[in-house]
């Protein structure tokens, strides 16, 4: 059994926002409120990275038309006693899932942690 780092990206949808800033600001904050419904605290949220097709470097993964935006979320979880790295990511999935019901997501990496009790 080993320890995991899951990262997935959540597609959010915000209505009627006057910026980026707000935009992401409200994605964020209702993401955590959501999670933290549920008991999530443990699940770190903060707005995804979209690399620049120019110069490749990344900016705000936020898009806004007719003031409504898509927030590109970045949300890691750590899984415990996973059987392996798709067990892992089964896991986080779910878990997360099941507090941000009808919001898309998608595992984007998944990294093998040491246990945090060894030293």
């Amino acid at each position: 059994m080993s320890n995991y780092l899951v990262a997935m990206e959540a597609a959010w949808l915000v209505r009627d926002v006057d910026g980026i800033d707000d935009a992401i600001g409200v994605a964020v904050s209702e993401a955590g409120k959501r999670l933290n419904q549920k008991d999530m605290d443990y699940v770190e949220v903060e707005v995804g990275g979209t690399p620049c097709p120019a110069c490749g470097e990344a900016f705000d993964s936020a898009f806004i038309a007719a003031d409504t935006a898509l927030v590109g979320l970045l949300l890691e979880m750590k899984v415990f006693n996973a059987e392996g790295e798709q067990h892992a990511q089964r896991i986080a999935k779910s878990e997360i899932g099941g507090a941000l019901r009808k919001v898309p997501l998608k595992v984007i990496q998944t990294f093998d942690i040491e246990d945090e009790d060894e030293d």
